[in-house]
């Protein structure tokens, strides 16, 4: 009896104080930070939330949904957080509180194969491109100087489809999802020029007593993840290189 009650105390001892569900959403179609292969939900992002589980003593819940509404989600408190590559903009900063950025990057275009006449963001005037509806990428060529000479296209999904038959002339996506669609998609496609933008991504939390007091978990976690290695691991596991650290 006093073993077992011995095994029981130290049960307890060990079980996380204060365990709480991290519900985390994503769009499930973002290849290769989320994406379903096989029934089952992975990528980055994936990695990246159970790793963060693991070090704060929580369980990481995941829920898919079309990328448009994960914000709104997020606003309505039906998920605690978005791990679908959030880049910080002031509009959203406005909104929500930020973990420090895990992932750095660019803006990035890219055209069919062989199109010559779109060398760069520069060559983008008098074109039609095509985001990610609820993306950044549609606010980045806003702010062009020449935006007023861009068509700008939102889809939720087949961006690089309409790009590769010629129903937009490009797509803009970060520079490294974009490296990892033309390697994956038959699609005839090629980058075009060097990213015209750099990028912070971020998990967003809701900014009140229970959002911040999560994201303040979350990002220790982060800083931890990133002193031991793990979220480098990760990194070159599904991207093949280290973009967890701004360029030096």
């Amino acid at each position: 009896m006093k073993a077992f009650a011995a095994v029981l105390t130290w049960a307890l001892l060990t079980l996380p104080v204060g365990a709480e569900t991290i519900r985390v959403g994503m769009s499930g179609g973002y290849f290769p930070f989320t994406f379903v292969k096989s029934d089952e939900l992975q990528g980055f992002e994936v990695d990246f939330m159970n790793a963060i589980a693991a070090e704060t003593g929580d369980t990481a819940e995941f829920s898919t949904m079309a990328f448009s509404g994960l914000i709104g989600a997020l606003q309505a408190g039906r998920i605690d957080t978005v791990a679908n590559q959030i880049t910080i903009t002031p509009e959203r900063e406005a909104q929500f509180v930020f973990t420090q950025p895990y992932v750095y990057d660019g803006a990035q275009v890219v055209v069919r194969e062989g199109n010559d006449e779109i060398e760069g963001v520069e060559d983008l005037r008098g074109k039609t491109v095509a985001v990610n509806l609820g993306s950044n990428f549609e606010q980045l060529l806003r702010e062009l100087p020449f935006a007023s000479e861009i068509t700008i296209r939102t889809y939720e999904s087949n961006i690089e489809q309409d790009t590769a038959l010629g129903r937009v002339d490009a797509f803009v996506m970060d520079r490294v999802s974009s490296a990892q669609v033309i390697a994956e998609s038959p699609m005839p496609l090629q980058l075009a020029g060097q990213p015209f933008s750099e990028i912070r991504n971020a998990l967003p939390f809701r900014n009140d007593e229970p959002g911040r007091a999560m994201r303040d978990r979350v990002d220790a976690a982060i800083t931890k993840l990133k002193e031991n290695g793990t979220l480098r691991r990760i990194s070159e596991k599904w991207l093949g290189a280290d973009v967890t650290a701004p360029a030096s």
